[in-house]
C-alpha cells in the first residue's frame, strides 16, 4: 500500500471508530423506557407505570436504539448494560 492509502484507510477507520462510539448519557427517560422494557413489562403495561402513552414509550425506546446503535430494543437494553448505562 503506498502512503496515500494508507492515511486514506486510517482516515476512514478513525472516523468509524468515533462515529459508533457509545454516548456517554441517556435522557432519564430512555432509561426508564428500557427498565421497564428490560424488566419484562410489555408496551402498555410499562406505560401505565411510567405514566406516560403507549406511543410516547415506544419513542423513547426508539430514541435510546438510534443513541446505542442498536435495532431491536433487546440490544438497545444490552448495550446500555455492557456500557454501564442501565
Amino acid at each position: 500500500f503506498s502512503d496515500t492509502e494508507i492515511a486514506a484507510i486510517s482516515s476512514t477507520v478513525l472516523h468509524l471508530h468515533h462515529a459508533t462510539e457509545p454516548p456517554d448519557t441517556l435522557t432519564p427517560a430512555e432509561i426508564h423506557a428500557l427498565q421497564v422494557v428490560a424488566a419484562g413489562e410489555r408496551y402498555a403495561a410499562g406505560a401505565a407505570r411510567l405514566g406516560i402513552s403507549e406511543s410516547a414509550l415506544k419513542a423513547r425506546l426508539a430514541s435510546a436504539r438510534k443513541k446505542l446503535f442498536a435495532r431491536t430494543s433487546a440490544e438497545a437494553i444490552q448495550r446500555a448494560k455492557d456500557y454501564r448505562l442501565l
